[in-house]
Protein backbone atom coordinates (compact mmCIF):
# COMPACT_ATOMS: atom_id res chain seq x y z
CA UNK A 1 0.00 0.00 0.00
CA UNK A 2 1.47 3.79 -0.69
CA UNK A 3 0.48 5.77 1.40
CA UNK A 4 0.16 10.04 0.86
CA UNK A 5 0.64 12.13 3.56
CA UNK A 6 -1.37 15.43 3.04
CA UNK A 7 -1.04 19.02 4.63
CA UNK A 8 -2.98 18.69 7.42
CA UNK A 9 -1.52 16.11 10.40
CA UNK A 10 -3.02 12.88 10.67
CA UNK A 11 -4.80 12.48 7.24
CA UNK A 12 -3.22 10.19 4.35
CA UNK A 13 -4.17 9.16 1.19
CA UNK A 14 -3.83 5.14 1.00
CA UNK A 15 -3.52 3.76 -2.63
CA UNK A 16 -3.70 0.03 -2.47
CA UNK A 17 -1.69 -2.44 -4.90
CA UNK A 18 -4.13 -3.42 -7.56
CA UNK A 19 -2.99 -6.27 -9.78
CA UNK A 20 -5.09 -6.55 -13.10
CA UNK A 21 -5.35 -8.77 -16.18
CA UNK A 22 -7.78 -9.39 -18.91
CA UNK A 23 -10.28 -10.76 -16.47
CA UNK A 24 -10.53 -7.57 -14.26
CA UNK A 25 -8.63 -6.53 -11.19
CA UNK A 26 -8.05 -7.93 -7.30
CA UNK A 27 -7.26 -6.10 -4.52
CA UNK A 28 -7.01 -6.01 -0.84
CA UNK A 29 -9.57 -3.25 0.39
CA UNK A 30 -8.23 -3.83 3.84
CA UNK A 31 -5.23 -5.62 5.77
CA UNK A 32 -4.93 -4.78 9.72
CA UNK A 33 -1.28 -5.70 9.24
CA UNK A 34 -0.74 -2.93 5.97
CA UNK A 35 -2.86 -0.68 7.80
CA UNK A 36 -1.51 -0.95 11.42
CA UNK A 37 1.95 -0.22 9.72
CA UNK A 38 0.75 2.60 8.17
CA UNK A 39 -1.57 4.43 10.48
CA UNK A 40 -1.34 2.66 14.22
CA UNK A 41 -3.54 0.87 15.74
CA UNK A 42 -7.05 1.54 14.83
CA UNK A 43 -9.91 -0.87 16.04
CA UNK A 44 -12.69 -0.75 13.32
CA UNK A 45 -16.24 -1.50 15.26
CA UNK A 46 -18.67 0.07 12.28
CA UNK A 47 -19.22 -0.16 8.21
CA UNK A 48 -20.97 1.75 6.72
CA UNK A 49 -22.74 2.24 3.33
CA UNK A 50 -24.54 4.95 0.91
CA UNK A 51 -25.20 5.56 -2.50
CA UNK A 52 -26.14 8.64 -3.60
CA UNK A 53 -26.84 10.67 -6.90
CA UNK A 54 -24.65 13.33 -9.23
CA UNK A 55 -25.10 16.45 -7.00
CA UNK A 56 -25.78 15.04 -3.48
CA UNK A 57 -23.47 16.74 -0.65
CA UNK A 58 -23.55 14.99 2.98
CA UNK A 59 -21.70 16.78 5.53
CA UNK A 60 -19.43 18.19 6.81
CA UNK A 61 -20.62 16.11 9.86
CA UNK A 62 -18.96 14.59 13.04
CA UNK A 63 -19.27 13.10 16.60
CA UNK A 64 -18.45 15.17 19.55
CA UNK A 65 -16.14 13.77 22.85
CA UNK A 66 -16.19 10.08 23.90
CA UNK A 67 -17.99 9.35 20.56
CA UNK A 68 -15.65 10.89 18.08
CA UNK A 69 -14.58 8.93 15.30
CA UNK A 70 -11.84 7.48 12.97
CA UNK A 71 -12.80 6.78 9.27
CA UNK A 72 -11.53 4.81 6.69
CA UNK A 73 -13.27 5.94 3.84
CA UNK A 74 -13.49 4.59 -0.22
CA UNK A 75 -15.71 4.92 -2.94
CA UNK A 76 -16.73 1.31 -4.79
CA UNK A 77 -18.32 2.97 -7.48
CA UNK A 78 -18.61 6.14 -8.96
CA UNK A 79 -16.73 9.65 -8.27
CA UNK A 80 -17.00 11.46 -5.13
CA UNK A 81 -15.00 14.69 -4.08
CA UNK A 82 -14.05 13.93 -0.26
CA UNK A 83 -13.33 16.20 2.25
CA UNK A 84 -12.09 16.40 6.03
CA UNK A 85 -11.49 19.53 7.95
CA UNK A 86 -9.39 19.88 10.70
CA UNK A 87 -11.87 21.10 14.04
CA UNK A 88 -9.78 20.34 16.90
CA UNK A 89 -9.40 23.41 19.21
CA UNK A 90 -6.03 24.81 19.02
CA UNK A 91 -4.74 22.63 15.70
CA UNK A 92 -2.20 24.47 14.01
CA UNK A 93 -4.09 23.60 10.63
CA UNK A 94 -7.50 24.20 12.59
CA UNK A 95 -10.06 25.15 9.89
CA UNK A 96 -8.64 23.72 6.97
CA UNK A 97 -9.19 20.61 4.84
CA UNK A 98 -7.63 18.20 2.78
CA UNK A 99 -9.79 16.99 0.01
CA UNK A 100 -9.15 14.33 -2.20
CA UNK A 101 -11.35 12.45 -5.67
CA UNK A 102 -12.06 8.81 -4.85
CA UNK A 103 -13.70 6.93 -7.29
CA UNK A 104 -14.15 3.48 -7.93
CA UNK A 105 -11.12 3.64 -10.72
CA UNK A 106 -8.51 4.90 -8.57
CA UNK A 107 -9.48 2.69 -5.31
CA UNK A 108 -7.96 5.79 -3.18
CA UNK A 109 -8.94 5.29 0.45
CA UNK A 110 -8.65 8.35 3.08
CA UNK A 111 -7.75 7.89 6.64
CA UNK A 112 -9.14 10.48 8.93
CA UNK A 113 -8.64 11.09 12.37
CA UNK A 114 -10.95 12.04 15.33
CA UNK A 115 -11.40 15.47 15.51
CA UNK A 116 -12.45 16.28 11.97
CA UNK A 117 -15.32 17.03 10.48
CA UNK A 118 -16.14 15.08 7.49
CA UNK A 119 -18.34 14.90 3.98
CA UNK A 120 -18.39 14.29 0.23
CA UNK A 121 -19.85 15.54 -2.41
CA UNK A 122 -20.99 13.05 -5.67
CA UNK A 123 -19.60 13.90 -8.73
CA UNK A 124 -20.25 11.29 -11.48
CA UNK A 125 -24.35 10.08 -11.75
CA UNK A 126 -24.02 7.94 -8.93
CA UNK A 127 -21.54 6.91 -6.15
CA UNK A 128 -21.73 3.93 -3.85
CA UNK A 129 -19.87 5.20 -1.02
CA UNK A 130 -18.13 3.00 2.03
CA UNK A 131 -16.54 3.79 5.28
CA UNK A 132 -15.36 1.79 8.47
CA UNK A 133 -15.65 3.87 12.29
CA UNK A 134 -13.85 3.24 14.97
CA UNK A 135 -16.31 3.97 17.30
CA UNK A 136 -20.46 3.75 16.99
CA UNK A 137 -22.56 6.35 16.21
CA UNK A 138 -24.25 8.48 19.13
CA UNK A 139 -26.89 10.92 17.74
CA UNK A 140 -26.92 12.91 20.94
CA UNK A 141 -23.10 13.24 20.08
CA UNK A 142 -23.60 14.10 16.52
CA UNK A 143 -22.48 17.65 15.19
CA UNK A 144 -22.31 19.65 11.99
CA UNK A 145 -20.56 22.71 10.08
CA UNK A 146 -22.52 24.10 7.06
CA UNK A 147 -21.17 22.77 3.76
CA UNK A 148 -20.64 26.44 2.52
CA UNK A 149 -18.98 28.08 5.03
CA UNK A 150 -17.36 31.08 3.54
CA UNK A 151 -14.51 30.57 6.08
CA UNK A 152 -13.73 27.26 4.72
CA UNK A 153 -13.91 28.12 1.34
CA UNK A 154 -14.66 24.31 -0.02
CA UNK A 155 -14.77 24.32 -3.81
CA UNK A 156 -17.18 20.97 -3.64
CA UNK A 157 -16.72 20.75 -7.73
CA UNK A 158 -20.39 20.80 -8.09
CA UNK A 159 -22.94 24.46 -8.72
CA UNK A 160 -24.75 24.89 -5.91
CA UNK A 161 -27.59 25.38 -7.98
CA UNK A 162 -26.88 21.34 -8.63
CA UNK A 163 -26.09 20.68 -4.44
CA UNK A 164 -28.60 18.02 -2.92
CA UNK A 165 -28.43 18.27 0.91
CA UNK A 166 -30.73 16.66 3.33
CA UNK A 167 -33.22 19.19 5.34
CA UNK A 168 -31.09 18.55 8.48
CA UNK A 169 -27.42 19.62 6.28
CA UNK A 170 -29.15 22.42 5.31
CA UNK A 171 -29.45 24.25 8.99
CA UNK A 172 -26.00 23.98 10.09
CA UNK A 173 -23.51 26.56 11.66
CA UNK A 174 -20.19 27.86 10.46
CA UNK A 175 -17.27 26.87 11.95
CA UNK A 176 -17.09 29.75 13.56
CA UNK A 177 -19.91 29.36 15.59
CA UNK A 178 -19.56 26.12 16.82
CA UNK A 179 -18.30 25.30 20.68
CA UNK A 180 -16.42 22.63 21.43
CA UNK A 181 -17.67 21.41 25.36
Amino acid sequence: MNVIKTDIEGVLILEPRVFGDERGYFFESFSEREFEAAVGQVKFVQDNESKSRYGVLRGLHFQKGEHAQSKLVRVVSGRVLDVAVDIRPGSPTFGKHVAVELSGENHKMVFIPKGFAHGFAVLSEEAVFQYKCDNYYAPKSEGAIAWDDPDLAIDWRVPGEDVILSERDKNHPRLVDLTFD
